[in-house]
């Protein structure tokens, strides 16, 4: 869209939801308007406050503005990196002084046809840039199975980390950080317990009732989670007959969340859909979900998140997630592990002392005693770690020597050149628990690294693969920044996780929901890699593929494949696929 003079463009991506505010505030200091849209807003507030407008935008974006008079490209990325923004500058590599979070502010000539930017990969990938591996960043991945911003599988591709904008103009180009999230919540001071409870309801409901506003059908994804339970709760205070949807397990009953999910819909009489997902059904979605990725990324999980957006979109345009909710009220298992370790005492220390039984008992993710023992070992594990260690052990499934050794080092000095980067990298992650070593600095590191280049991205993809908009009712930024103040005790004890979103949001929800056990959004990998995919696993890991393609070891990826069928696989199944989808995707682009 061009404002009528024609010298502004923009393009944009998401949505900003109090652009009906922003735009009564332009128009009574004398700005006129030709639609009813919030691109239209957001590029007249550009021309207006420039880079300042971004801090009045509640909502998720990515957008570019040109500016023909001066030639300049402005082009900004949300708070939190709900929507992914990718740049090729016109060389490898970055100069600057300092930074943050890994992306320094930097200068350099530019010249408008070397810039290239985009949504997705296999965009970028359409110009002429050049397809040079960051090595680096295939480490990252063999640990973390995704690849954290601002890096990104090709060292002259680079992710815009989020809260950042870039200029590019005749001079150069300039990256700048425009959202800070606050160390300290203003009203979050000195509140007792019961008003932060209260605070928090108002917050969450007017962020839940500022995402229900669409001109298209409009829905929410239920897992039967309490995430997820709760914004449906609310979101069924303000419309009727609220449409939700659930994939169910049949023939996988350790999977299978529907019973949960079910209550939820019928305590608030929504119009509820169950996908019912056979083993079959996954395997047939693995080939397509592949085909999409357009940089590896293997976070298994993201092959329901497609299965459930394709139905979705079946029968909505817009659906409400849950996502953001354990990053910010510490829900996942590690976080308790962290708490209780940091907490000290006799159970931590009796699951150390039996590190060498955990170690002996077979462990796998798909039985609920050999997760229980795999869970143990891994915490065993991770207590004899410092902090920030620690975080980053439980973030991944190798470590960083584990996937050092997968790579081909013919090159004696290759492991001496690419580890100081490695830990440079790490280090710009882990910096703020290096710093304050809290558990609320762990919480506040998943916001910034696991949230946007995981989570979110994963939702992205998979929902934009079938054109559905995904809106987080979590991640509005007055609940982020009023959340993330609060003090650790107000969201997990010794008993308890999620403690002031359980007692906030509690009475809301079916009390089977509150005593349940935390089960992630996961598929039966071991099952399949030894049976089902076990052709795909011959192919693409092969000795023939793997001496042609001269990037792994060999040896290594026969060490794994072997513990992928021992009694003891931990994590090789996640390990494996994250190769896999390597593969697949060096197959379809590079090969």
């Amino acid at each position: 869209m061009s404002d009528p003079s024609g010298r502004y463009t923009i393009v944009f991506n998401g949505e900003v939801y109090n652009f009906k505010d922003i735009r009564e505030e332009l128009e009574k200091a004398g700005e006129r308007f030709h639609s009813h849209t919030d691109t239209e807003v957001v590029l007249r507030s550009y021309i207006v406050w420039g880079e300042l407008a971004l801090n009045r935008f509640n909502g998720f974006f990515a957008f570019a503005i040109y500016d023909k008079q001066k030639n300049e490209l402005f082009i900004a990325r949300d708070r939190f990196g709900i929507k992914p923004l990718l740049y090729s500058p016109p060389s490898p590599g970055e100069r600057g002084s300092g930074g943050e979070a890994g992306e320094a502010p930097s200068e350099r000539p530019v010249g408008a046809a070397d810039f290239f930017f985009a949504s997705e990969m296999k965009a970028i990938m359409a110009y002429p840039i050049s397809h040079d591996l960051d090595r680096v960043s295939l480490l990252q991945y063999l640990h973390l199975n995704y690849i954290p911003a601002p890096h990104s599988i090709f060292r002259n591709v680079k992710k815009l980390l989020p809260g950042h904008f870039i200029t590019v103009n005749n001079s150069g180009l300039q990256i700048k950080k425009w959202y800070r999230l606050p160390e300290a919540s203003p009203a979050g001071v000195d509140l007792t317990y019961e008003e932060q409870c209260d605070a928090l309801k108002m917050l969450l409901e007017a962020s839940v009732k500022r995402r229900l506003i669409s001109d298209v059908p409009l829905g929410a994804f239920l897992s039967g989670g309490i995430d997820s339970s709760i914004i449906v709760a609310l979101g069924s205070q303000h419309t009727s007959k609220l449409k939700t949807f659930s994939i169910g397990f049949p023939d996988q009953p350790y999977f299978d969340e529907t019973e949960y999910a079910n209550a939820v819909a019928q305590k608030y009489a929504t119009d509820h859909t169950v996908f019912p997902v056979t083993r079959s059904d996954l395997l047939a979605n693995l080939e397509p979900t592949l085909d999409y990725i357009d940089e590896p990324f293997a976070d298994s999980s993201a092959l329901l998140v497609n299965m459930l957006s394709r139905h979705t979109r079946q029968r909505v345009t817009v659906s409400l997630s849950g996502d953001g909710g354990d990053e910010l009220f510490a829900g996942y298992r590690k976080h308790r592990a962290e708490f209780l370790i940091r907490k000290g005492g006799p159970r931590p220390a009796l699951i150390q002392a039996l590190r060498p039984l955990w170690k002996a008992l077979p462990k796998s993710r798909e039985g609920r005693f050999t997760d229980l023992i795999r869970k143990l070992e891994r915490f065993a594990d991770a207590a004899r770690l410092p902090s920030d260690e620690r975080y980053w052990r439980l973030c991944g499934y190798a470590s960083d020597l584990e996937a050092l050794s997968m790579l081909r080092l013919e090159d004696e000095t290759l492991p001496s050149s690419l580890l100081p980067e490695l830990m440079s990298r790490k280090a710009i992650i882990t910096g703020r628990i290096i710093a304050e070593d809290t558990l609320s600095s762990a919480l506040r590191t998943d916001l910034e690294f696991i949230l946007p280049n995981d989570m979110l991205h994963k939702v992205d993809l998979m929902s934009m693969a079938h054109s559905l908009e995904v809106r987080v009712p979590f991640l509005d930024h007055h609940v982020v920044e009023f959340v993330t103040a609060l003090p650790e005790q107000s969201k997990i004890n010794p008993s308890v996780q999620k403690r002031i979103l359980r007692d906030t949001f509690g009475h809301l929800l079916p009390s089977q929901l509150l005593s349940r056990p935390k089960r992630g959004f996961e598929v039966p990998l071991l099952n399949w890699l030894r049976h089902d995919l076990r052709e795909m696993t011959n192919d693409l890991l092969g000795n023939r593929f793997i001496q042609e393609q001269g990037l792994f070891s060999p040896e290594s990826i026969g060490r794994l494949r072997s513990q992928l069928h021992s009694r003891n696989p931990g994590d090789a199944p996640s390990r494996i696929y994250g190769l896999i989808v390597f593969q697949h995707w060096w197959r379809r682009y590079l090969s």
